[in-house]
């Protein structure tokens, strides 16, 4: 009788899900540099702990993390897979994805754990086929921290973060531009240009225009998923080449594109 072999985790290849409000990645990483999101993140080894440095604090080993949107950090995944959650503001906050880890405690204003919700992460890093259930089970997750947090964005913070993420309301000349301008959102909540900014940043973490930096990346990574090349990708999201797009890439992961964006799983 034979027997299918259960493949060693370290070589699956890379799994990205990019959703409206939130994206997954897994797979296996090594040494990431120092670098900050747009957005708060998720971070877990799917087997075992890894390595974390989180802005001038020391190095620790933990098992899962929640970093808050604009706060530096490193890590040092070993080579094992690893499993990073980005959420939007408007999905759900910082402190809602604290509910999904356990053993918690506070790092230079990171939340760092012992353990989590890693079951659903570790299935859809094992299942060749997540691809086609990854969105509902990220919805799930992100449903039940949700639930979960206290805080609630600025409604014209989140108007806003709607408003950029389906790119309906807001006027899109184009990706190149970097678009939609600051005068235009702010706006379309009645607020003057210099107090949006200040509201934005101070709800979100991040300016603006960093902001829709990370919007830019995302459409790229989501265009790679679908099957563009890195070339294609770059250019789509406008991105003056692949070059630049590769640098970018670099600064908002602290790694090379091609650590996690090549044999992408369709």
């Amino acid at each position: 009788m034979n027997e299918t072999a259960t493949p060693r985790p370290e070589s699956l290849r890379p799994l990205w899900h990019v959703g409206r409000a939130r994206m997954l990645f897994a797979g296996c990483l090594g040494r990431n540099a120092p670098h900050s999101h747009s957005t708060s993140v998720l971070l877990a080894g799917i087997y075992d702990r890894f390595d974390l440095k989180v802005g001038a604090a020391g190095w620790l080993r933990c098992r899962t993390a929640v970093i808050r949107a604009g706060v530096p950090y490193e890590f040092d995944a070993g080579g094992r897979p690893f499993a990073v959650i980005y959420i939007e503001p408007n999905a759900t906050s910082a402190e809602g994805l604290v509910a999904l880890i356990s053993e918690t405690r506070e790092v230079s204003g990171a939340i760092v754990g012992e353990d989590g919700e890693l079951s659903v992460i570790r299935a859809l890093y094992e299942d060749a086929q997540s691809a086609d259930w990854a969105g509902l089970a990220i919805e799930d997750l992100v449903g039940f921290a949700r639930r979960k947090a206290r805080r609630t964005t600025d409604l014209r913070v989140a108007y806003t973060i709607n408003s950029l993420t389906s790119k309906t309301t807001i006027e899109v000349d184009s990706w190149s531009s970097n678009l939609p301008r600051v005068r235009l959102a702010a706006l379309a909540v009645g607020l003057s240009t210099s107090r949006f900014q200040h509201v934005f940043k101070n709800e979100v973490g991040v300016s603006y225009r960093r902001y829709l930096a990370w919007l830019r990346m995302r459409a790229a990574i989501r265009d790679v998923v679908e099957g563009s090349t890195l070339a294609m990708a770059a250019h789509g999201a406008g991105y003056c080449d692949q070059p630049h797009f590769a640098r970018e890439f670099r600064r908002i992961f602290g790694a090379p594109a091609s650590r996690s964006l090549l044999r992408v799983r369709g």
